[in-house]
């Protein structure tokens, strides 16, 4: 599934589009394709793993799933679920869910949630997370209403680098190791944009995927935890486990 910054990286290739009329479209989508025909694109945008095409009143949101795809001024040897056609170029979506967005973006989303957003907010992101003191690290890094953009890969690193395990919960986090970890959520979807571009993503991983702890030179742990059952890659070593006493399992 695409995160926050291969998103930021499509506005950015789409970013031509803007301005320009929709000519013809195709697809196997279930969507009134008739009503994108003549419609202007008026701004391309993205918030967290949505991509957004802006028109007049309305805008088209494509959620990439975990195996959608897309293709800028070419095709791949699959069905398109969706081709937005103009005079000089062309946009192909695969494999993806697309649905309209009624009404104007700036209603539709808080931009404030979005990592890689001008808005973004830290301090709304502490207080989210400290209204659900029971939630697990692993499961709060991915909840989209608190970091928009933040998916598994950016979850698993995140608290390798920041020294917390993953079944830490929320509310027994020192208030430095709180700031520290919504620091690092919007910090690391950024190097991962410059890792991104760079083609160099995977050389940078230092747990995702891997199977020895790059600190402690020990067999990484590998498991699908907390409610989202995610696969986190992680070390027993150096990533403390944070347990609010009242909560924590109690003596067999």
């Amino acid at each position: 599934m695409p995160e926050g910054p291969s998103i930021f990286i499509l506005r950015e290739q789409a970013a031509a589009f803007a301005g320009k009329t929709i000519a013809r479209t195709e697809g196997n989508t279930s969507i009134d394709k008739a009503r994108l025909v003549g419609q202007r694109v008026v701004s391309v945008r993205s918030w967290g793993k949505h991509f957004l095409l802006e028109f007049a009143g309305f805008a088209l949101r494509v959620h990439f799933l975990l195996f959608g795809s897309y293709r800028i001024n070419e095709r791949k040897d699959a069905p398109v679920r969706l081709s937005l056609q103009f005079d000089d170029g062309e946009l192909n979506l695969y494999a993806c869910s697309v649905k309209f967005v009624e009404g104007p973006l700036q209603a539709a989303y808080d931009w404030k949630a979005d990592v890689m957003s001008d808005s973004w907010d830290p301090r709304l992101a502490l207080q989210r997370l400290r209204a659900q003191p029971e939630t697990l690290a692993c499961d709060a890094l991915l909840d989209q209403t608190v970091f928009s953009g933040v998916g598994n890969i950016i979850k698993n690193e995140v608290l390798f680098r920041i020294r917390v395990h993953p079944l830490s919960t929320v509310g027994a986090l020192p208030a430095a190791k709180l700031r520290e970890l919504v620091e690092q959520a919007r910090q690391y979807s950024f190097d991962f944009l410059e890792w991104k571009r760079q083609f160099q993503l995977k050389q940078h991983w230092l747990v995702h995927r891997c199977t020895v702890c790059p600190r402690c030179q020990v067999p990484l742990s590998k498991a699908h935890l907390g409610k989202t059952r995610r696969r986190s890659f992680y070390c027993e070593g150096c990533q403390k486990r944070y347990e609010r006493p009242d909560l924590a399992a109690p003596p067999q």
